[in-house]
């Protein structure tokens, strides 16, 4: 596809007369190439899930810094991601990271078919699956150059929203895809599975053969064509206000490289200050809050220093830091799309840990290790939460396009604050009892109710976004707080990991209702306020 040299989407002539068309094609290919990303980014709560039905010798704590690991590198790559689409274009960039996805998700189908694979293997896999983290925030980036004003609460609810469906695909498409040998005697032997699994329809019992490598194998199917349709199917726009420098494809990969390799870097070390040394890390235990802002800083101040260019264009683009909104939004939208990414990455162990276990009485020392013979499957529920969170979103922006976006987020957070309190009681209750079973039902539609309030609230909060800036911040700008957001992927499973570990599972719901609070009173004093600066936008 030709670049495009004339880009005026506010132009009302213009985008009826061809502008609509070329915005509708680069979107719908996007999606399912963001939808991939959020997949290979967030399946190992699904495959940890496996590992523990299957055997594998990791300790339980251990398997939820797998998820950690991947939260913490996907959002870290967000940073830079946000400022690929003026850099490189949006079609070199989508075509190059989504094929990115390919190492990721070979690599974990190989290391899969054999459960003597070291864990640091899992661990370097698990940071290579950040690939699909950072690809939010060059997509939306992206699609937000293509659609006027007007209909972005729809454009970008969509690309999230239906991007956002990764998860529950991936939640739903790997169960399934590990019950038989659908690549033969290259996907490799299969495993026997020594305590329940199950899949959307339902229970598979122990001793069943399964084909855990799958997991990894099956996402080839996808992105080995979406790859050829983003370079075939997609547009840079090259003009001014979005990507005035003219790269070719083999410089902007370079280029793409070489500011991912920063982010990784930032991010390995801020893993190695928080992880333990039994599983790799530098066992100081620094907090992960203080290992958070290393890492951000590092990245923001090593990207700055790029010389040429690049660096130029940076320090333009970092301009969207003097504004005070930047910050305002990154903590809002934290709230929103960082408890819904978090909240999907640690849902499926979260179910297995504290319903498929008993926890009772043995010597006087409460036992959390006997296996619940009448536990629900984390694999048959487990899609329930992330689907109906992306498929709200983009309900969220139409909403939000017409009554306002503070609004719907300000109600939104009233629901979150409510319901994390409620799944907090259920969650203490069950993790206390022989029959913890007894409280999944309530357990479970109040975690979608908290799902369901945060999918809206992702979708009011973009709209929020793309009226307070102007038009050449707002790409930017949505990817530096979609940064932010994502380090919910890697706090939210990191302090479910803490707390399980802790026996108190019940203080990480508490702790993230009280969040909610303060960004009620933020979100009200910016925007919520007849006298502040932008009201309801």
């Amino acid at each position: 596809m030709s670049d495009l040299k004339k880009w005026d989407v506010e132009d009302s002539e213009f985008w009826e007369s061809e502008g609509k068309q070329i915005a509708n094609r680069n979107l719908w290919i996007s999606i399912p190439s963001l939808l991939c990303g959020f997949a290979v980014w967030l399946y190992w709560g699904i495959i940890t899930v496996q590992m523990l039905n299957l055997g594998f010798p990791y300790p339980k704590s251990d398997l939820f810094t797998l998820m950690a690991i991947a939260g913490l590198t996907g959002a870290t790559l967000r940073i830079p991601s946000s400022f690929f689409i003026r850099l490189c274009g949006g079609r070199n960039t989508i075509f190059f990271t989504t094929a990115l996805l390919m190492i990721p998700a070979l690599g974990t189908g190989l290391a899969l078919r054999d459960q003597s694979t070291p864990f640091w293997v899992f661990q370097v896999l698990a940071l290579l699956s950040g690939f699909g983290g950072g690809n939010f925030a060059s997509s939306m980036s992206n699609i937000s150059f293509f659609f006027p004003k007007k209909v972005q609460g729809l454009a970008l609810g969509l690309n999230a929203g239906l991007g956002n469906f990764g998860v529950t695909t991936m939640q739903i498409l790997i169960p399934l895809s590990m019950t038989f040998g659908m690549f033969g005697a290259w996907g490799g032997d299969p495993m026997i599975l020594q305590s329940t699994s199950g899949t959307l329809i339902g229970k598979i019992a122990a001793g069943t053969e399964t084909y855990i490598q799958n997991a990894g194998f099956i996402w080839l199917l996808f992105l080995i064509p979406l790859a050829f349709l983003g370079w075939f199917g997609m547009n840079n726009i090259r003009t001014e206000e979005v990507s005035p420098i003219e790269r070719g494809p083999v410089l902007s990969f370079s280029v793409i490289l070489g500011m991912l390799g920063i982010a990784f870097i930032s991010a390995i070390f801020g893993l190695w200050l928080i992880l333990p040394a039994a599983v790799h890390g530098s066992g100081f235990q620094v907090p992960k809050e203080i290992a958070l802002f290393i890492v951000i800083a590092l990245t923001v101040s090593l990207l700055k220093i790029i010389p040429g260019q690049i660096g130029e264009s940076l320090g333009r683009q970092y301009k969207i830091f003097d504004n005070k909104h930047t910050w305002v939004m990154s903590v809002i939208y934290t709230m929103t799309f960082g408890s819904f990414i978090g909240f999907a990455a640690c849902f499926p162990l979260a179910i297995k840990v504290i319903f498929g276990y008993q926890h009772v009485m043995v010597d006087g020392v409460m036992n959390h290790d006997l296996v619940n013979p009448n536990g629900p499957s984390a694999l048959m529920y487990a899609w329930t939460g992330a689907f109906i969170g992306a498929l709200i979103r983009p309900v969220g922006g139409m909403i939000a396009d017409k009554f306002g976006g503070a609004w719907v987020t300000h109600i939104c957070s009233f629901v979150m604050v409510l319901s994390a309190g409620g799944v907090a009681y259920y969650m203490k209750a069950a993790y206390n009892s022989a029959t913890p079973e007894e409280y999944f039902v309530p357990f479970l539609i109040i975690f979608l109710i908290l799902f369901a309030a945060t999918g809206i609230g992702n979708g009011s909060t973009f709209r929020t976004i793309s009226q307070v800036f102007p038009k050449e911040q707002v790409g930017p700008v949505l990817g530096w707080t979609s940064a932010v957001a994502a380090y919910g992927a890697f706090y939210i499973p990191k302090v479910f990991g803490e707390q399980i570990k802790a026996t108190t599972p019940e203080v990480a719901l508490m702790g993230f209702a009280a969040f909610y609070v303060v960004c009620i009173m933020i979100n009200w004093w910016f925007y919520l306020r007849k006298d502040g600066e932008f009201y309801n936008p």
